[in-house]
């Protein structure tokens, strides 16, 4: 039986993160694919560290993308990060491009031909969560980490706040009463810094920030309240650690507070199930909460290389299920095609929206006049609840 009373814990990383940054290029390439329609394919992984940038994967598209195209993104996604610093420079960083062409036996079984519909670009296993905890549907401590951090930012690059670099974390324990969050119990913030500010002032520049993302009464004790708890951080960055794309799995989903199947979603075009069927499974599960069908709701969806059919849907609701989960499960499958294409073409997801994931989560975020963020809108809510009359 699930604990009612209990901590939580769940932390977020800033888009100056080296992995992050890693995740920004890997999908601003995505993106510039993705704006010659969706018939391309991209697989893109980024490595950085001390001024370097390696671009690898494999991609298919028009020929008009040339390397130096891709290059020019890396450096506009570092130089919108905010990185001018002496050993990580978005004007300065040297930047490698070894993207080469998809293999033709991947292409083969993905596209669709003759009778054949459109499969699943890999094997694997995808969950998507929801839950009451915040208006948005989302585990709160995971949810307000990533808010803290996103306000920090907005601020950073409007020009309210100085002294402060774009590499950050930040990790909040939440109490849980009868099953609900009730407050915090600690926080901790780490934040890059200017070489003269000391680490009282860095506490105090971010706490009207923290204070501003919980819900009042909510902020933990003075004594647990950690602001960069090594003293210093002026060496950040890539400088001061490599990232690579799709390190960040659990920052990108739900903090723990869900299973997660292994995949990573940053560089990956939508023919890949690792983040169309995740954000997908997510869809569903935000809609079933709240359609008031259950409290809690854990999707899970599994696929095999080139079939177009997932291979199992399974749902789970922790016990708070208003009907029975056969039942939940049926009107899932009669109201939302869960196949590659079906995903793709009924969240719309192939178009160039993902570099604005790449921080901040996947999931909790508004949805966007464009269509970013579409996993996000609750407009199965309805047809759910009728499939079940």
């Amino acid at each position: 039986m699930a604990q009612d009373d209990f901590l939580f814990t769940s932390e977020s990383v800033s888009e100056g993160h080296p992995d992050k940054v890693c995740d920004r290029i890997s999908d601003e390439i995505v993106d510039l694919f993705l704006s010659y329609g969706d018939n391309v394919r991209a697989g893109v992984e980024t490595l950085v560290t001390t001024n370097q940038v390696v671009l690898a994967g494999e991609v298919r598209g028009p020929e008009s993308i040339q390397p130096d195209d891709m290059i020019s993104l890396a450096r506009k996604a570092v130089r919108e990060i905010g990185y001018e610093q002496d050993n990580f420079h978005w004007e300065k960083m040297d930047v490698q491009c070894l993207v080469h062409s998809q293999s033709a036996d991947i292409a083969a079984g993905v596209d669709a031909s003759g009778n054949k519909d459109e499969g699943a670009g890999d094997q694997g296993l995808m969950f998507g969560y929801a839950c009451l905890d915040t208006p948005e549907f989302m585990p709160a401590p995971i949810q307000y980490s990533h808010e803290i951090l996103k306000r920090l930012a907005d601020a950073r690059h409007a020009g309210k706040i100085s002294g402060l670099g774009p590499d950050s974390k930040s990790q909040l324990t939440l109490r849980y009463e009868n099953g609900k969050p009730v407050g915090c119990t600690s926080v901790v913030l780490s934040t890059q810094h200017d070489e003269e500010i000391e680490q009282a002032e860095v506490r105090e520049i971010v706490r009207p920030f923290i204070e501003a993302t919980l819900p009042d009464g909510w902020m933990c004790a003075e004594e647990e309240f950690y602001v960069n708890p090594t003293g210093r951080f002026v060496i950040g960055g890539p400088d001061s650690d490599a990232g690579l794309t799709g390190r960040k799995i659990i920052v990108d989903t739900y903090g723990g507070a869900a299973p997660h199947g292994g995949g990573a979603f940053s560089g990956k075009d939508p023919s890949k199930v690792d983040r169309s069927a995740a954000y997908g499974a997510r869809y569903v599960a935000k809609n079933v909460v709240a359609a008031g069908l259950a409290e809690k709701c854990i999707i899970q969806v599994a696929y095999a290389i080139g079939i177009s059919k997932p291979l199992s849907v399974y749902v789970d609701t922790l016990g708070t299920a208003a009907v029975s989960e056969d039942k939940l499960t049926g009107a899932i499958t009669e109201v939302m095609d869960l196949s590659p294409r079906g995903i793709r073409e009924h969240l719309n997801l192939s178009r160039p929206v993902y570099a604005r994931t790449a921080a901040y989560g996947h999931f909790g975020r508004t949805p966007d006049d464009d269509g970013g963020f579409s996993w996000e809108r609750v407009d199965l809510a309805d047809s759910l609840k009728a499939a079940l009359t």
